[in-house]
């Protein structure tokens, strides 16, 4: 299942939402959206300084983590980045895979 890095801040209005909820709140609602696209939340932790939030989760394809980027940039309470995740097979993987490729101006 691929795995994603999520990196958030919150709006004032996201903030103010995580005062009057609390953490395990915001834990419960990010494991309903995830679970209820068949995911899992591997790790989620509240930071602070450029991103209040990382999380890894894990979604069945990388529609279903669009959808869910999409749903939480439209409520305007987070900013959020979306990194995909790759183990280590994979990019051993992709490096026996010949690509052809010319360089601009080459």
């Amino acid at each position: 299942m691929p795995k994603f890095l999520i990196q958030a801040s919150y709006t004032p209005e996201g903030a103010e939402g995580l005062l009057k909820e609390g953490a395990s709140g915001r834990r419960a609602a990010v494991d309903r959206v995830v679970t209820g696209l068949g995911g899992s939340v591997e790790v989620m932790y509240f930071a602070f300084g450029e991103d209040d939030l990382v999380c890894v989760i894990d979604l069945p394809d990388p529609v279903s983590m669009a959808a869910v980027s999409l749903t939480v940039k439209a409520s305007g309470a987070l900013h959020t980045r979306a990194t995909p995740l790759l183990t280590l097979d994979e990019i051993d993987e992709a490096a026996r895979r010949q690509v052809t490729f010319r360089a601009p101006g080459a």
